[in-house]
């Protein structure tokens, strides 16, 4: 054993161990580390298989959906074989095969008031990967109010976005203060989604959830990442803490969780 690794992993993290920035100390850290990714679909997918790879120690996949076919050209989670089975299942399952050293913890649930708070409390970081908005401002006043960081990610049609989110340094409502009204946008099957955009912004959500564990270089915390793949260009819009926000702001006016309802679709705006 070296650096406190077994031999196995000293030779599945070696290309992490050998970067300065990282090291046998940032891989002990990736190792302890605790994620929840928040829907295990087009985001969650890419997401959650580089931190699997990556060697972060315990992984939480919450999902209460069921694999379909026509998930199958973006969500890389899943196989033809796992049609009709659950999500999060399928999902522990892919993980484990790829990287026997880490937890997966399965929450086949659909995420709410009564239950959010003491999921997050067993996690350091949130992935969001949510497609709806209901999930999506719920995720984002639990984790202001338990004071967790939050990766997010969204995608529509040719586009998606990313952003971090700390506490203390702004939040998804500082951006979009409320919800679109229930119908007024469109969902993935109405609108389509290119396969392969997911993969773009769930990577990049990956990357931005080890910088955070590793304590390295810059985070998207006050930038938003735009991506437009038939441009192939990215755009940067650089946003700050709201004080008005009504959940971190200087006076909140929402200091408790509520439910938003029936889900509505939430693509990239």
């Amino acid at each position: 054993m070296a650096l406190g690794f077994t031999e196995d992993q000293v030779r599945r993290y070696s290309r992490h161990i050998i970067l300065r920035q990282v090291g046998g100390k940032g891989q002990r850290r990736l190792l302890g580390a605790r994620v929840l990714l928040v829907g295990t679909g087009g985001l969650g997918s890419p997401a959650g298989l580089y931190l699997g790879a990556a060697g972060v120690g315990k992984i939480g996949v919450a999902d209460f959906d069921r694999v379909d076919l026509s998930n199958l050209h973006r969500q890389v989670f899943h196989r033809t074989r796992d049609i009709g089975q659950p999500k999060t299942a399928s999902a522990a399952r892919t993980l484990h095969s790829m990287n026997p050293d880490i937890e997966v913890v399965e929450h086949q649930l659909e995420l709410g008031v009564s239950n959010i708070g003491e999921i997050l409390d067993g996690y350091d970081i949130v992935v969001d990967g949510s497609d709806n908005f209901p999930t999506r401002y719920l995720v984002n006043d639990a984790c202001v109010m338990a004071g967790k960081p939050l990766v997010h990610g969204s995608i529509s049609q040719f586009r998606g976005m990313a952003t971090v989110f700390l506490p203390g340094q702004g939040c998804y409502r500082c951006l979009f203060p409320q919800p679109p009204a229930p119908g007024t946008t469109p969902t993935c099957q109405e609108a389509g989604v290119l396969g392969v955009l997911p993969g773009v912004i769930g990577t990049i959500q990956a990357v931005e959830t080890i910088k955070l564990i590793l304590e390295i270089g810059r985070s998207l915390v006050g930038r938003l990442l735009i991506y437009d793949a038939l441009e192939m260009e990215f755009l940067e819009v650089r946003w700050k803490r709201d004080a008005g926000c009504p959940v971190c702001g200087d006076h909140p006016t929402i200091t408790e969780l509520f439910s938003y309802g029936p889900a509505c679709p939430a693509p990239a705006p």
